[in-house]
C-alpha cells in the first residue's frame, strides 16, 4: 500500500523571501493570502507578494484598510461583478482592481492560459 503523496504544488517564483519582510509586511501578506474563500486568497494573495517588498508606508496603510472589507464585497469589486462604490474607492482598490483585471489574475505563471 502506497502512502497518498500530494502532488507538487508549481512555485509562485517569489522576488523575495517572506523572513526578508519586516513583521507589518508579513503580517499583511499572511491576512492576503488567508482571506476566507479561494478566488479572495487568490487574487488579494497574488496582488500582496506581487508588490508588498516595495509598498511605502502610506501604501501599506490603504492596504490594511483594504484588508478590513469582507471577502464577498472584495471579490466582486476586483473581479468587476460589481463596481467600487464610491466610499470605498482608494488608489490601493482602483490599482489591485486594475491588476486583478487581467486574464489568470491570481494564478502562478506557469498555470495561465495564453
Amino acid at each position: 500500500m502506497r502512502l497518498y503523496m500530494a502532488p507538487e504544488m508549481p512555485s509562485r517564483d517569489m522576488p523575495f523571501a517572506p523572513e526578508s519582510l519586516d513583521p507589518r509586511r508579513r503580517r499583511l501578506l499572511f491576512r492576503a493570502r488567508h482571506r476566507g474563500t479561494k478566488e479572495a486568497d487568490l487574487m488579494i494573495g497574488a496582488f500582496t507578494e506581487r508588490n508588498i517588498a516595495g509598498f511605502s508606508a502610506a501604501e501599506l496603510d490603504e492596504l490594511e484598510a483594504v484588508l478590513e472589507y469582507p471577502d464577498v464585497d472584495l471579490a466582486d469589486w476586483l473581479s468587476g461583478r460589481r463596481p467600487i462604490p464610491p466610499e470605498c474607492r482608494s488608489p490601493m482598490l482602483d490599482r489591485m482592481a486594475v491588476e486583478c483585471a487581467a486574464s489568470g489574475a491570481g494564478l502562478p505563471e506557469g498555470l495561465r492560459r495564453p
